[in-house]
């Protein structure tokens, strides 16, 4: 039987892994609102060691939180002796783990774009409360998008979605205390000679009249 999580968090999952930036390009940052939603976790199965201070979801696994939405096949949350968070969201074989979230828009802008932010990892996708760093391991993607007005992730058909912006990896690191991004050809994180290469889609800014 389905099993639905509900609590109200200060872990920071949602802004770290969302607020994610291309390289070169202003900050995305993720929509503040969400950090003041409730985070909801959708599972098959769910465990918590409060000795270890784990818990653990799997099978199906959905997380969302205001405009937020991480799926995977399992994600393991464990708690250090200060409060911060450690999670893990793992990808089901032959699938990846995702995320979406809207952006904040420019306030100074008066009819502003639908922003959003999206990524994937073939085989987890880390975040540390404490360092507030976000790592993306195997065949990582990010993607800034632009949607129709009014439209969601949720709801919005592919032919609809302007990429404006794509880099791809092996790995993907984003520090958000020191807005610092990179983009490696190998899962560990450090680029070699002839392990591939990484690639990225820089879309123009409109010119200024």
């Amino acid at each position: 039987m389905k099993r639905i999580f509900s609590a109200l968090s200060t872990f920071s999952l949602a802004s770290a892994f969302l607020a994610l930036q291309l390289a070169a390009m202003p900050i995305a940052h993720a929509e503040k609102a969400d950090s003041e939603k409730p985070t909801n976790i959708e599972a098959d199965q769910f465990t918590m060691d409060d000795v270890k201070q784990v818990k653990t979801f799997t099978g199906n696994v959905i997380m969302t939180r205001g405009s937020m939405k991480m799926t995977g096949a399992k994600v393991v949350v464990t708690t250090d002796p200060a409060g911060y968070q450690f999670a893990v969201l793992y990808a089901a074989p032959g699938d990846f783990a995702k995320f979406s979230q809207k952006r904040d828009s420019d306030p100074n802008v008066a009819s502003p774009p639908n922003l959003w932010i999206d990524g994937q990892a073939a085989d987890r996708i880390e975040y540390d409360d404490k360092t507030e760093i976000a790592k993306l391991y195997k065949d990582a993607q990010m993607r800034r998008l632009e949607l129709p007005k009014g439209a969601t992730m949720a709801d919005v058909k592919p032919q609809d979605i302007k990429v404006t912006d794509k880099v791809n990896g092996q790995f993907i690191l984003y520090d958000s205390r020191a807005e610092f991004y990179s983009v490696n050809n190998t899962v560990d994180g450090v680029s070699k000679p002839g392990a591939g290469r990484i690639t990225a889609v820089l879309q123009p800014k409109p010119k200024q009249p």
